[in-house]
């Protein structure tokens, strides 16, 4: 296994570019399976996640075809003969983002044979709110030997509403609604961006639909759907994660290729400590932190609030912050097993439930850390950055799950930091 070796305490200086969104690129991906005509996705991020999606749907007869501009992230899809309705375990128990083609299969195939899905060790996320979301609209299922069998005739259009906001459930509901007879509205549905970009993905292949981004989506149905060219919309969690990696650092970037409607609960919350960003044109964000940071509670919430994908990060900036902040998550119940590796660095943390109270600022020292999931592995890497001394962090696969290349990146502007097998 890889493993990266950081020597910190250099402020970080230049330009860093933000790649598209692991998390609107994988649904993205699973629509193909709607229709027999190509789908073309560009501004597609370089990681594993995107990697196993490629093979799953390939398995299922899928032709993916790199674009001449691979480097740009282009790749284009075409699942012209019915796909085989199966993901099978192998391709599914590292990545839960493969459960997305259930709804995709039920629509087009009929039927569907998926894997009870894996991931990151990050608390419980069952799936029973993708099967209630599709049993609403005609779908039977049964579960065997660790597979969810899905049938369901012919999909028709229902009333969805889902008990607790689910966003994988409502890209699953998106996409099988899509071609149900009929209209189907849910309710309670996810606001992320990567539903708008699912969203505008599936209107320009022929879809119906309107609401996304508010708490209530209408989708009518329609008899086929065609071929499309889409780019996936920038990752939101890599922008925040390279503004606090200038400002754990005491340094200064430029990251570019943000959409910074995405950003706004994160941008009030780095004023709040201190941090000056400011977009200097479309698309580009200066981030620097000219005084010392300032402590600040948070609290994790469903989008627009703060997301929990960036919680880990911003407890690794709070070690460096004067003062006493509160960090509360409210997402998933596991999340804060990145609290004894900062620890063993020289963090000051108390944990208690589903806080985690920081005390600030302590000095931090490079030691040998263990990643236990996708953001705790970043936030271990700002802790490096910002540590004196030498950081081994271990098990960085997790971290290429959804980041690409982070290592590179973070050199060209500065980093002491590289990739070795271990």
């Amino acid at each position: 296994m890889d493993r990266f070796v950081i020597k910190g305490g250099v402020p970080l200086q230049g330009k860093i570019k933000v790649s598209g969104a692991k998390n609107a690129a994988l649904p993205a991906m699973a629509a193909c399976l709607l229709t027999d005509e190509p789908v073309k996705l560009t501004n597609m991020p370089r990681v594993w996640d995107i990697l196993t999606m490629k093979k799953l749907i390939q398995n299922m007869g899928v032709h993916a075809e790199p674009g001449e501009k691979q480097h740009d992230g282009e790749l284009t899809l075409h699942a012209e003969k019915t796909p085989k309705a199966e993901a099978p375990y192998e391709l599914v128990k590292t990545m839960r983002a493969s459960f997305f083609t259930l709804g995709p299969l039920l629509a087009r195939c009929g039927e569907a044979r998926v894997s009870l899905p894996g991931g990151c060790a990050i608390g419980a996320r069952p799936v029973d709110l993708h099967l209630k979301a599709l049993a609403q609209l005609g779908a039977e299922f049964t579960v065997e030997h660790g597979y969810i069998h899905g049938k369901a005739k012919k999909l028709r259009g229902g009333t969805v509403t889902f008990e607790k906001i689910t966003v994988g459930g409502t890209e699953n509901a998106m996409m099988a609604a899509t071609l149900a007879e009929g209209e189907t509205v849910i309710g309670n549905a996810a606001r992320e961006p990567e539903i708008s970009d699912l969203a505008n993905l599936l209107r320009a292949m022929g879809a119906t639909i309107e609401g996304d981004g508010t708490s209530t989506i209408k989708i009518h149905g329609v008899e086929k759907l065609h071929g499309a060219t889409h780019n996936i919309t920038p990752d939101r969690i890599e922008a925040g994660t390279f503004f606090l990696a200038a400002a754990v650092t005491g340094g200064e970037l430029k990251v570019t290729n943000c959409d910074c409607s995405h950003l706004q609960a994160l941008f009030a919350k780095l004023k709040e400590t201190g941090i000056c960003v400011e977009e200097t044109k479309p698309g580009c964000v200066l981030v620097s932190c000219q005084e010392g940071l300032r402590a600040a509670g948070m609290t994790t919430e469903e989008y627009p609030g703060f997301a929990t994908d960036m919680q880990a990060q911003y407890m690794a900036l709070m070690t460096q912050a004067e003062g006493e902040s509160v960090i509360t998550e409210t997402i998933f119940e596991n999340r804060f097993m990145h609290v004894l590796e900062l620890t063993r660095m020289g963090a000051d943390i108390r944990m208690k439930g589903r806080t985690a109270t920081v005390y600030g600022k302590t000095p931090l020292e490079g030691a040998h850390v263990q990643a236990s999931d996708l953001r705790a592995s970043a936030g271990l890497v700002l802790a490096g950055l910002a540590a004196q001394g030498e950081t081994v962090i271990d098990r960085v696969y997790h971290i290429d799950r959804g980041y690409e290349r982070i290592e590179e990146k973070l050199r060209a502007v500065g980093a002491r930091i590289v990739r070795v097998k271990a």
